[in-house]
């Protein structure tokens, strides 16, 4: 872990300056939380491994046309990456009813929807990161009606990329969380990370609706073996080519 005073603590991450202004590192954390962290503990050696898992991904992404702020792993933990503003909304692609979908809707946990479901929302910590629709997003100031076009399509490419790719890992992606940022250049860039702590994963071999869980569901709802998820993940993520 870098010595230098950092800019930004998270959850899940440790943000540092580099000597490059347009280059930060990106430290992740074994901590975890749930319910806008209510629930906290930690997962061993789950920094190394979504590091490991993001970073896989994001060349996947980038392979395939979609700019990231990722530039490379100098170690297990740590990230080098582009220096976004990042845009305070959660951009979140469903693809199978889960989680809040299922307490909001009445959906039965499980249900493929007709098609990917794109919801934003606030990423405000004190206001429990509550959803937004576009109008929303527009009387905060925080997007333009371009912008917020750009992010859905930007999000349903990432996911028609990410579900083949989990598909060939023989994962069901279900649903995941993305941020976004503009670097100095005002490109918009991928940014956070993708791994267990922000998608749901279901391993199609399982056939116990609990023994299919490879996400941080786990941790939530004290699953137990969740290192073990985590590294099951890992491994099928860096077995395939990108």
């Amino acid at each position: 872990m870098s010595a230098v005073t950092p800019l930004y603590e998270g959850k899940a991450k440790i943000i540092y300056p580099t000597d490059n202004p347009e280059v930060l590192l990106s430290y992740f954390k074994d901590d975890a939380t749930a319910f806008n962290a209510q629930k906290k503990g930690q997962i061993i050696g789950k920094g190394a491994m979504n590091c490991a898992i993001s970073a896989h991904l994001f060349k996947k992404l980038a392979s395939s046309g979609i700019p990231t702020h990722f530039i490379d792993q100098p170690s297990a933990n740590e990230m080098r990456v582009k220096a976004v503003s990042i845009i305070p909304i959660e951009v979140v692609v469903r693809n199978i009813a889960a989680g809040s979908l299922c307490q909001q809707t009445g959906l039965a946990l499980g249900t493929a929807l007709p098609f990917a479901l794109v919801d934003f929302y606030y990423k405000d910590d004190a206001l429990g990161d509550p959803m937004l629709s576009p109008d929303r997003i527009l009387l905060l100031n925080i997007a333009t009606t371009d912008q917020i076009d750009q992010l859905r399509q930007m999000a349903l490419s990432i996911n028609q990329i990410l579900t083949e790719f989990f598909q060939s890992c023989s994962i069901t992606l279900v649903d995941f969380k993305l941020e976004f940022g503009f670097d100095s250049r005002q490109q918009l860039l991928l940014a956070d990370e993708i791994s267990p702590d922000t998608c749901r994963l279901w391993d199609q071999a399982a056939t116990d609706t609990a023994a299919r869980v490879l996400d941080k569901d786990r941790f939530r709802q004290d699953l137990g073996n969740v290192e073990q998820a985590y590294a099951q993940v890992m491994e099928r993520v860096l077995s395939q080519v990108v």
